[in-house]
């Protein structure tokens, strides 16, 4: 799998979240992290790209100011 997309909330402490959209061209997977590394993470697989980027906007939320990395 490739990550396609990588978003950050800017936070370097325990509230570090990460939203990456990965794919291997035929499988999307979305997959929220919190916590840094060795926090806790969710998967999610998608049937296609439209339904993974509309997954991960929804898992970014409107609090944090995200950045694409």
């Amino acid at each position: 799998m490739r990550v396609e997309h990588h978003w950050w909330n800017g936070d370097i402490r325990l509230a570090r979240r990460d939203v990456y959209v990965r794919t291997d061209g035929e499988v999307w997977e979305v997959e929220a992290q919190m916590g840094g590394p060795q926090g806790k993470s969710k998967v999610q697989q998608c049937p296609g790209k439209a339904s993974a980027l509309i997954l991960a906007d929804a898992w970014r939320g409107p609090r944090w100011q995200w950045r694409k990395l």
